[in-house]
C-alpha cells in the first residue's frame, strides 16, 4: 500500500505540472485537488502505519465516525479514479474500432484536452501520457486503503480473542519451481502486451493477429493456474489438520471481497460468452474468446475456494506432534533413546503405539515396539486408522508445505501477470467489437466500466491474499 501511495504522490506531481501547463483555462480548484490529495495520502499512510492493528476501546462513537467517513472518502477517490481512466480508455477504444472495421458503431471522438493551448506542448503531452499509467495504481491504493481502514471500524469496541495468533514470516526457502513458473508466467504477460499494444489498432489483420496471440496465452495462463488451485484443496482435503474458528473480520473481509470482486468481475466474462453463442457472424478470432470467457470463471472459482480453504487453517508449525515413530525399546523399565522424529511435545511411551507397531515380548518379559507409522494420538491410531504420517512422503511435513509454497508462489505471480494487462490498456473486452454488435455499443461499454475495475481490484487483492498464504504455510 505503501509503495501505491508513492506513485499516488508522484501522479498528484504530474496533475500539478498539467495544471501549470494549461492554468491560462482551467479552474483553481485544479490545481489545488492534487495538492490536497497528496497531502491526505501522506497523513493517511502515516496513521495506517502505526494503528492499523489497534483496537479502539474508547471514545468508540467518535472513532467510528471518522474512520467509516474516512473509508467512505477512499471510495470516492477510487471512483473518480476508476471515471478519469475509463474515459482516456474510451477514447482510444473507439479509435481502435475504426481500424478493426466496425464501421456500423456510432463514434464519437473526445480527448478531453482543455480550451487553450499548453505553455510547453512537449511536457504537456509526456505529463498527460504519464498521468494515465499511474492510474492503476492510485485505483488499487484507495481500494486497500478503504479495506484496512474498514477492518479498523469493525473492530473497535472488539473483544480480543484468548489465543494469540503465531506470527508468520516470509521465507524465501524450496520455491524454486513456483518462482521459476511465475516469473516465466509474468515475462511472457509483458511480451504479450508489448506486442498487443503495438499490434493493435494498426491495420484490421494485425488487430486479429494480437487478440489471438493474448486469446492463446491466456487460456495457457489459466489452465495452469486452475490445476495448481485443484492440486493445492486436494492437499487440503487429505490433510486432517484443524481449522481455525476464531473470530477474524479481516479474514471474513478477505474472503467477502473474493467472492464479491469475482462475481462482479465475471460479467464480462458471462456477456462475452452470450455475444459468442448469439451472434450470428462471428469473426475468427472470437472463437477464442469462447474458452478464454469460461476458464476464466472456472480459475477464479477454483482459486477463491484454495485461498480460503488457506487462511482458515492453523499455521504450520515445525514442532508438530507425533509423525513417525522409528523405534520405541523398553527394557527392564529403562527406555532407549528416541529419534528427533519421535515423541515430542510431552507425550509418554505408553501412548505411542501406532498402527503398524505391535507389541512383543521377549522371553525375558521384557517389551519392545516393531518401527510403524506414528500419529498425533487419538483412537484412529488404536483402530489401525492410517492418520496424516502414513499418507505419501510428498504430502507429509516440510514436503507438504513445500508443495504449497510453490503453488502459492506460483498464484501470486500469475495473479499479478493478470493484472497487468488490463491494468496498463490491454483490454481484449473493448477490442473484440463482437459483444458490441450483439449487445449494442453503450450497454456493453457501460458492462465492461463497471466490471473492469473489480476484475483489476481482484487479481491485486488475490496476490496479496496468496502471499498471506505463502507466509503462513
Amino acid at each position: 500500500m505503501t509503495l501505491f501511495a508513492v506513485i499516488t504522490i508522484i501522479l498528484g506531481c504530474f496533475k500539478i505540472g498539467y495544471f501549470v501547463g494549461f492554468s491560462e483555462c482551467l479552474s483553481a480548484t485544479e490545481g489545488v485537488f492534487p495538492v490536497t490529495h497528496a497531502a491526505h495520502t501522506l497523513v493517511q499512510v502515516y496513521f495506517l502505519w502505526g494503528h492499523a492493528k489497534d483496537i479502539i476501546q474508547s471514545f468508540k462513537t467518535l472513532e467510528r465516525f471518522g474512520v467509516i467517513h474516512s473509508v467512505f472518502t477512499n471510495l470516492l477517490l477510487w471512483t473518480n479514479g476508476v471515471l478519469n481512466e475509463s474515459k482516456h480508455q474510451l477514447n482510444e477504444h473507439k479509435e481502435r474500432l475504426i481500424t478493426l472495421g466496425f464501421g456500423n458503431v456510432t463514434i464519437v471522438l473526445d480527448d478531453h484536452t482543455p480550451p487553450c493551448n499548453c505553455s510547453l506542448p512537449t511536457l504537456c503531452s509526456a505529463i498527460s501520457r504519464g498521468i494515465y499509467y499511474l492510474y492503476p495504481f492510485n485505483i488499487e491504493y484507495q481500494i486497500l486503503a478503504s479495506m484496512m481502514l474498514y477492518v479498523l471500524w469493525k473492530n473497535i469496541g472488539r473483544k480480543v480473542d484468548g489465543h494469540q495468533h503465531q506470527s508468520v514470516r516470509f521465507k524465501f526457502r524450496g520455491v524454486v519451481a513456483g518462482s521459476v513458473l511465475g516469473l516465466s508466467a509474468l515475462a511472457a504477460t509483458i511480451g504479450v502486451v508489448v506486442v498487443y499494444l503495438i499490434q493493435i489498432g494498426r491495420s484490421k489483420s494485425k488487430s486479429e493477429s494480437a487478440l489471438i496471440m493474448f486469446y492463446l496465452y491466456a487460456i495457457a495462463l489459466l489452465i495452469l493456474m486452475g490445476a495448481a488451485g485443484l492440486l493445492g484443496i486436494r492437499i487440503y482435503r487429505i490433510d486432517q489438520k484443524s481449522l481455525d474458528e476464531s473470530r477474524s473480520p479481516a479474514r471474513k473481509l478477505d474472503a467477502d471481497l473474493l467472492v464479491g470482486t469475482a462475481s462482479s468481475s465475471s460479467l464480462i466474462s458471462w456477456g462475452s460468452i452470450l455475444a459468442v453463442l448469439c451472434a450470428e457472424a462471428c469473426p475468427r478470432y472470437t472463437w477464442f474468446n469462447l474458452p478464454y470467457s469460461v476458464l476464466m470463471i472456472v480459475e477464479k472459482y477454483v482459486q477463491n475456494l484454495f485461498i480460503i480453504e488457506s487462511i482458515h487453517r492453523e499455521p504450520e508449525t515445525l514442532s508438530e506432534d507425533i509423525r513417525t515413530l522409528r523405534m520405541v525399546t523398553v527394557c527392564g523399565g529403562n527406555a532407549m533413546p528416541l529419534s528427533s522424529s519421535g515423541l515430542r511435545n510431552g507425550a509418554v511411551a505408553g501412548d505411542a503405539a501406532s498402527p503398524g507397531g505391535e507389541m512383543l515380548r521377549a522371553a525375558n518379559g521384557n517389551t519392545c515396539l516393531r518401527e510403524g507409522c506414528g500419529v498425533e494420538g487419538g483412537e484412529g491410531s488404536r483402530e489401525g486408522t492410517p492418520g496424516p504420517a502414513c499418507h505419501p512422503g510428498f504430502l507429509q511435513g516440510d514436503g507438504k508445505r513445500s508443495v504449497l509454497r510453490n503453488i502459492a508462489a506460483f498464484l501470486f505471480l500469475c495473479n499479478i501477470s493478470l493484472w497487468v494487462p488490463p491494468a496498463f490498456g490491454c483490454r481484449p473486452e473493448y477490442d473484440n467489437g463482437l459483444e458490441e454488435i450483439v449487445f449494442g455499443f453503450e450497454p456493453w461499454i457501460i458492462v465492461v466500466n463497471l466490471a473492469m475495475p473489480f476484475s483489476i481490484f481482484y487479481r491485486m487483492h488475490a496476490a496479496a491474499s496468496l502471499f498471506e498464504v505463502y507466509c503462513k504455510v
